[in-house]
């Protein structure tokens, strides 16, 4: 009896059908690893980018204006124009929809870099710059620690922000799961169209969890109380200088 009602949910074109995911699991699987791999590439890509620009900003305040400028202009553009204009570049590619998630992810990530740069206290700087660090030592083992909060918070919001954009990407045959949800909706198939945009809400969740997750276990001092929310003290940096409390 359960098979024939399963069998019937095809034929009756219902919504919820337990033989449309089972008859197509392979399709659903390729689809929803596509679009991890999309989302993934295109914002790991976005943050190499995205440094330096924060870096850049923050060196040269005369920059931070273009900078942050060029981004926000580029958030404005619709996700169907920006993936049009890139055509001409890569063709009908992959290429073309990581390329415009990393233009839409620059906004984000690099006005979140530039903010926990900015959040860093003076006196960590010069209590580094006392012990002799340079810009890069100082950048790893002190800077960068301590923006941790805000640069995650991006990369949260950037990777549920693809996630979403990815699906778009089925205008060019590269959408993951998007490309299911476009067939299933020129066809009015119900199943598919819900299955797969129930499994795309899924990845938006599951990486905002474990992006969250991860979050918390590098930065355990934002859970801490008084003191400890200024963040990590290298054991000989602030509290060996000679003169600081």
């Amino acid at each position: 009896m359960s098979a024939a009602t399963a069998e019937s949910c095809l034929t009756a074109n219902e919504w919820i059908c337990g033989e449309y995911v089972s008859s197509r699991a392979e399709e659903l699987t390729d689809a929803t690893v596509e679009h991890v791999l999309i989302t993934v590439t295109a914002v790991a890509i976005a943050v190499l980018v995205a440094l330096p620009l924060a870096l850049l900003a923050r060196r040269w305040r005369f920059a931070a204006g273009g900078i942050l400028g060029l981004t926000t202009v580029l958030y404005t553009v619709p996700t169907l124009a920006m993936y049009a204009l890139l055509l001409p570049v890569f063709g009908i590619s992959m290429s073309v929809v990581i390329c415009g998630l990393v233009l839409y992810s620059l906004t984000i990530l690099v006005r979140n870099m530039l903010t926990g740069l900015q959040s860093v206290p003076e006196e960590a700087r010069e209590a580094a710059v006392g012990l002799g660090y340079g810009r890069g030592r100082m950048l790893f083992a002190i800077e960068l620690p301590l923006a941790l909060p805000a640069l995650m918070a991006g990369i949260r919001i950037a990777t549920v922000s693809a996630v979403s954009l990815t699906t778009v990407g089925a205008i060019v045959g590269y959408g993951g799961l998007g490309n299911l949800i476009y067939s299933g909706m020129h066809s009015y198939f119900k199943a598919q169209v819900l299955t797969a945009s129930a499994l795309c809400v899924a990845l938006a969740v599951l990486a905002d969890v474990a992006l969250l997750t991860v979050q918390r276990l590098i930065t355990p001092w934002t859970r801490a109380g008084g003191a400890k929310r200024r963040g990590p003290v290298p054991r000989d940096s602030v509290l060996d200088v000679p003169g600081t409390v």
